[in-house]
């Protein structure tokens, strides 16, 4: 039998932000790193520290000590610092897929600029892993990953319960598209070697202790000794308390180790019968209070403002500034380094979860916001670029004042469009500013309609918005201010092509209406299109037909009010609280606009609910009584809850828009939107990242929680062969899918609670969400597979605003309509188009939804010289595709392929 051989790796987990503000974590980590080079430099014995996989620790001491960039970079290159892959430790679920990609991505980069990086998949603490993560780390060049959670049964600090997924702690972890890496679960935490005492007789029970727990995961002689934990100081008489051990067990060898040592040393001793783990990693095999996914629902405005920021970034401007760059604009690859960098400094999971302090989650606001300026700014200038090349002289007459529409989606699309624009225009001279004012408020608007690049007279509502002020940055000249008449135009963009546009204009031409048929509403109480008939109750309440299929889902759009006396991490109900619904309640219900191409119906609720929990609940918190052990209950004092909603169905679009406004002033409690679809079905469908993830509706044995939330992206679905409905959402990460007795999908809104949970008492009192909020959501029903997977493609269109500006009249390259890249493959969808990062190379990524193989086909990309490749996570340069440009993706594979640009 091989020796055994217990390795131990130095490394301290830092979460950037937690239970203290960002900036007090901070001086505790400048405190940490001069320590840790400080014993580098004295103690030779001292082998490596392992930077948590993360380099923004790099960057966020490197500000404070900017003079010991030089000692850092030697130490990494020494291999006595180990950093990387990663810029930061992410929540997987509650941040994008390319949003995962870009923090692998600059987290290489980040790590190159001292010498290298460290090739392993590291999930310490994630709240539950990614299925595709094998798929996206083989991409990388990473064969091993190390997680902490989702496969055991595990309690309160990953205490063993119950049987095992996996035999041991070592396990292969595949992909749905077959990708299968090793996987290493900590067993015994991340902190299992913290602390190692050099007293011989402490040494001894540490040890007799630790090595047993070691053994009952391990499939070989290699034992892992995580020798740190959350923020713990490095131990600086690590060497000694080895020296220790070594004296005491001289038939173990104890190592000062790595993780590359230690991976390499296991493998070289793996059993042939290890399990194989599949997918996601969500703890489903365990009593589910503790798989943390109530984070999903935690300071939901936080999860809203993310899903905001990250489309605009990675679906707006990414895309715009690489037509841009094709049309020869520079690439600004520094300023979408600095606004992802500005995003993902609030992707940590204790950030990005809503688990923290109060003042963390303000300063996440502030970043949230500097991010979008920088995306906003990106996309204007590209727009810019693009328009100053479209000819809209060959396609409106000369009085026209033309408008550009882009569609930064992957799929041809319409819907309603709203833009401003500047009828007329008058600089700032010397001149008296009022009289430029009064000129334009006696401008005539008149006979002014929508027209499209046909000539087509188009239905559309133009208000007029007065007098506004607007200037222009020139790149030779100071800025340029002027005074406008300005008119808000709303009409219906149909077929703009996939990553293209369509011009348009305001104009005083007489051309005919171009058919369009209008959206009937008899009353308030029904809506119609081609597609679907919308019947609202009295109750608010309200039934979908299709019209395709004939197929009704009834009784949608209820609300749901619970009380939750658990913490930021988890939701618990109080023991006997039954659920309250709108169901029943009187509703006003109004027309409040229709036009020919869309009506909106809205729905007002007065709600009586429960003012907040009972007094109990604050003495329970004050005394750390654990939230499964409260007997709190709700208040017998009421407040208001004004619901409005306001249910919209547009021309052409087979999908019912819902916008839903409250103003909370309630705590301790929760509020969703039911769905009942009638269809009862053991699985069900969900966007998770970079795939379209089969869950189970009806939980493993083991689970003891009554709530089965999940995590969501851009949609849940439940369907059957025939039918299903697909319900959309912007920023509303979590869902269920309740086992009742008509298959209904419960969407979160809003979680209210008044602590932080976990090892202490820390008040959050801003997580009671008081105030405005405004939640989006669509619901999109369907027919047979093929529709359903269409249902996919609109909700993730429904992802990413529409984006127009004013065009001038000129002559140009461009035509008034026109497609950057054009492709085909059912099945599949486009999510990223961007430039590569190093290099003058176009990006383009897809997924397969599907469990079936399907075809991509590239068909044009503008800017291109025809030679593309593919590529991979990392966006390096792999094997030329050849003419006609097409290839076989596998079921759920992600496809990346690149392409040099032709400025020629």
């Amino acid at each position: 039998m091989a020796q055994k051989t217990v390795h131990v790796v130095s490394h301290s987990h830092w979460d950037r932000e937690w239970y203290m503000p960002f900036e007090k974590h901070r001086v505790l980590l400048v405190e940490l790193m001069d320590t840790l080079i400080t014993l580098f430099e004295t103690d030779p014995n001292f082998q490596s520290f392992h930077l948590d996989g993360q380099t923004i620790v790099l960057e966020d001491y490197l500000q404070i000590r900017p003079e010991k960039k030089a000692i850092l970079t030697r130490m990494v290159q020494e291999g006595k610092l180990i950093i990387g892959p990663w810029y930061i430790l992410q929540d997987e679920f509650l941040t994008s897929s390319e949003a995962n990609i870009r923090n692998l991505l600059i987290g290489h980069q980040d790590a190159r600029e001292y010498g290298t990086v460290c090739k392993l998949g590291y999930f310490p603490d994630s709240f539950g892993n990614m299925g595709q993560a094998p798929q996206i780390l083989l991409q990388a060049g990473m064969d091993t990953a190390v997680f902490g959670r989702g496969v055991k049964p595990v309690g309160f600090n990953n205490e063993a319960k119950g049987d095992y997924e996996s035999a041991f702690s070592e396990m292969k972890w595949q992909s749905p598209d077959g990708s299968t890496v090793l996987g290493i679960l900590f067993a015994n935490w991340y902190h299992n070697g913290m602390e190692i005492p050099v007293n011989p007789d402490e040494a001894t029970e540490y040890w007799e202790r630790k090595l047993k727990d070691a053994e009952r995961f391990a499939s070989t002689p290699h034992l892992l000794f995580m020798n740190g934990c959350d923020h713990q100081p490095v131990q600086t008489d690590l060497s000694a308390a080895l020296q220790t051990a070594r004296d005491l067990y001289p038939d173990v060898a104890f190592i000062h180790s790595n993780f590359n040592d230690y991976i390499t040393s296991v493998k070289e001793n793996l059993p042939e019968n290890l399990s194989v783990i599949q997918g996601e990693l969500r703890s489903q095999r365990t009593d589910g209070w503790w798989t943390l996914v109530n984070t999903a629902s935690a300071r939901v405005y936080i999860k809203q403002k993310n899903q905001q920021v990250q489309a605009y970034l990675e679906k707006v401007a990414e895309p715009m500034a690489t037509f841009a760059h094709g049309l020869g604009h520079a690439y600004p690859n520094h300023l979408f380094t600095y606004a992802w960098k500005t995003l993902m400094q609030n992707h940590p999971h204790d950030s990005i979860c809503g688990c923290s302090v109060d003042e963390v989650h303000r300063e996440m606001m502030n970043r949230f916001d500097k991010s979008q300026q920088v995306a906003e700014q990106i996309a204007a200038d590209s727009m810019q670029a693009i328009i100053g090349q479209i000819n809209t002289q060959a396609a409106f007459e000369t009085t026209a004042i033309p408008f550009t529409v882009f569609n930064t989606t992957g799929w041809d699309r319409s819907g309603v469009v709203s833009i401003d624009v500047d009828v007329k225009r008058i600089a700032f001279g010397s001149g008296d500013h009022r009289e430029i004012v009064e000129q334009l408020k006696e401008l005539s608007l008149e006979g002014y309609a929508v027209v499209n690049a046909k000539g087509e007279k188009l239905d559309a509502k133009i208000e007029d918005r007065g007098v506004t002020f607007g200037y222009e940055l020139p790149k030779d000249k100071f800025r340029q201010p002027y005074m406008a008449r300005s008119v808000r135009v709303h009409f219906l963009a149909q077929g703009v092509p996939a990553m293209g546009y369509s011009t348009y204009a305001l104009s005083r031409d007489q051309a005919e209406l171009a058919s369009a048929p209008s959206v009937a509403s008899a009353d308030a109480h029904s809506m119609d299109n081609e597609f679907l008939t919308v019947h609202i109750a009295n109750d608010g309440t309200y039934d979908i037909v299709d019209k395709r299929s004939g197929v009704a889902f009834t009784g949608l759009g209820a609300y749901e009010n619970v009380g939750d006396i658990g913490n930021e991490y988890i939701f618990r109900s109080p023991e006997g609280d039954i659920p309250l619904t709108t169901r029943g309640l009187p509703a006003r219900i109004f027309v409040e606009e229709q036009t020919s191409y869309h009506t909106v119906v809205a729905i007002v609720h007065q709600w009586e609910v429960p003012a907040s929990a009972d007094e109990r609940l604050n003495q329970e918190i004050q005394e750390f009584v654990p939230f499964l052990e409260r007997e709190a209950q709700r208040s017998k004092e009421t407040v208001t809850l004004t619901i409005t909603t306001r249910l919209t169905l547009e021309h052409g679009a087979a999908m019912l828009k819902v916008k839903t406004s409250l103003k909370n002033e309630a705590k301790d409690h929760r509020v969703r939107v039911l769905f009942p679809t009638d269809i009862l079905e053991d699985a069900h469908y969900v966007d998770s990242i970079f795939e379209v993830a089969e869950r189970a509706t009806v939980p493993a044995p083991e689970w003891t929680n009554p709530s089965n939330c999940q995590h969501q992206q851009a949609f849940v679905n439940v369907r059957k062969d025939s039918h299903g409905l697909t319900v959309y959402n912007l920023g509303l990460n979590e869902y269920e899918v309740l086992r009742d007795e008509r298959g209904t999908i419960a969407v979160t809104l809003l979680r209210a609670v008044q602590e932080l949970g976990d090892w202490g008492v820390f008040p959050t009192p801003e997580a009671q969400c008081l105030g405005e909020h405004t939640f989006e959501y669509g619901i999109i029903p369907h027919g047979a597979k093929l529709d359903a997977e269409r249902s996919f493609a609109a909700a993730y269109q429904a992802q990413v605003p529409w984006t127009a500006v004013q065009t001038p009249l000129q002559s140009g390259v461009l035509p008034a309509e026109h497609q950057f890249i054009r492709w085909s493959g059912e099945g599949l969808a486009l999510s990223a188009v961007k430039m590569n990062d190093t290099s003058d190379a176009f990006v383009m990524r897809w997924f397969n939804m599907t469990n079936q193989p399907a075809r991509l086909q590239i068909e044009h990309v503008y800017g291109s010289h025809g030679a593309l490749y593919v590529s991979n996570v990392l966006e390096e340069e792999g094997a030329e595709i050849e003419a006609p440009h097409a290839i076989v993706v596998r079921p759920a594979e992600i496809v990346t392929i690149g392409g040099r640009v032709d400025h020629g």
